[in-house]
């Protein structure tokens, strides 16, 4: 587990004279519980992945703001071995990544998912960043490669961490991005008040059974005047104000809430924030989710219609995902 820990020993520092300090004693005790082998029976099976990457040597370069998240060196004849190792961490669902000539095809085009957000928002520039749900931790580079001061991303599977510090091996330990593995309820509210510029949430927010309390969760890590970027599923304005499925939404049994964007912008405002607005609606296609070689499970053609792909095999619509933008008051 020597890896797992070693990987705050940058990111304590960096919470010195800032409100987050006090998480310098209140996040390891949680982490220590977090990151326990027992809690976890996967972790006999990736340790041995991730210690095989740790003994490689780190790339020359590294590109944070490509499509495919990547590091290279002029030589490295590791590739075999690398690729088996990355393999051992599947399956990879964020991304792509490219590392030392090996191409991660994950199961979500994330970068398209960038691409739609990204001219939305405010500079990251010598920002302080929260992404909640970080998964592997595909857009904690992207927000680097953006000036990001630094980047904290939250998610409890141990394999995303697992795939996250394989990754940062090769980009670069020195650089500020972290992963800490809580759940948004887990994570101590400074007293003095959130300190964030910037907090996302990508895909979170119809997995809770308690839509409201997730946006005042966020608005709490959020500074004042701070953006909050949240992406989620919702439902065609023409079909209502919401959507409870009875019990599997494409194929998911924890999709609880999927609202029309007015009634979501109407919940974004009741929880205090200001300057709601929608920037991007978008049809999930089969081109951007769907299984590879790095993720062979069943993917988004497999949850759809077969005699109708405009909706789930449920019966929904198909999955339309909204970007939503809003600041906490000053």
């Amino acid at each position: 587990m020597k890896h797992y820990f070693d990987h705050y020993r940058t990111f304590w520092p960096k919470l010195t004279n800032t409100r987050l300090e006090e998480w310098q004693q209140t996040l390891p005790p949680l982490l220590d519980v977090a990151l326990h082998p027992e809690n976890n029976g996967n972790l006999p099976r990736w340790l041995p992945a991730l210690e095989s990457i740790m003994q490689m040597p780190a790339s020359e370069s590294r590109c944070l703001n490509c499509s495919a998240v990547s590091a290279k060196s002029a030589q490295f004849e590791q590739q075999a071995e690398l690729e088996a190792a990355l393999k051992a961490l599947m399956p990879w669902r964020k991304g792509p990544f490219e590392l030392e000539g090996i191409f991660i095809d994950t199961e979500w085009h994330s970068d398209w998912k960038w691409d739609r957000v990204a001219p939305h928002l405010r500079s990251l520039e010598g920002k302080k960043v929260l992404d909640i749900g970080c998964g592997s931790g595909y857009h904690l580079w992207r927000m680097l490669g953006e000036g990001a001061r630094f980047a904290v991303g939250v998610d409890p599977s141990l394999l995303f961490m697992t795939q996250f510090l394989a990754v940062k091996h090769f980009l670069g330990e020195e650089l500020p991005a972290y992963f800490l593995p809580l759940t948004l309820e887990q994570l101590p509210v400074p007293i003095k008040g959130g300190d964030f510029d910037t907090v996302f949430s990508m895909g979170v927010l119809y997995h809770r059974r308690s839509p409201i309390d997730h946006l005042m969760d966020l608005k709490r890590h959020l500074k004042a005047g701070g953006e909050l970027v949240l992406e989620t599923l919702v439902i065609p304005e023409e079909m209502g104000q919401i959507l409870v499925p009875k019990e599997r939404y494409a194929q998911m049994n924890n999709v609880w809430f999927l609202p029309s964007v007015p009634e979501l912008k109407h919940w974004m405002e009741r929880c205090g924030y200001q300057n709601v607005r929608c920037v991007d609606i978008d049809q999930t296609s089969t081109e951007e989710q769907r299984s590879t070689e790095w993720m062979q499970w069943k993917s988004l053609s497999d949850f759809l219609d077969p005699e109708d792909p405009t909706k789930t095999v449920e019966g929904y619509p198909a999955p339309l995902r909204a970007v939503m933008l809003a600041e906490t008051p000053k």
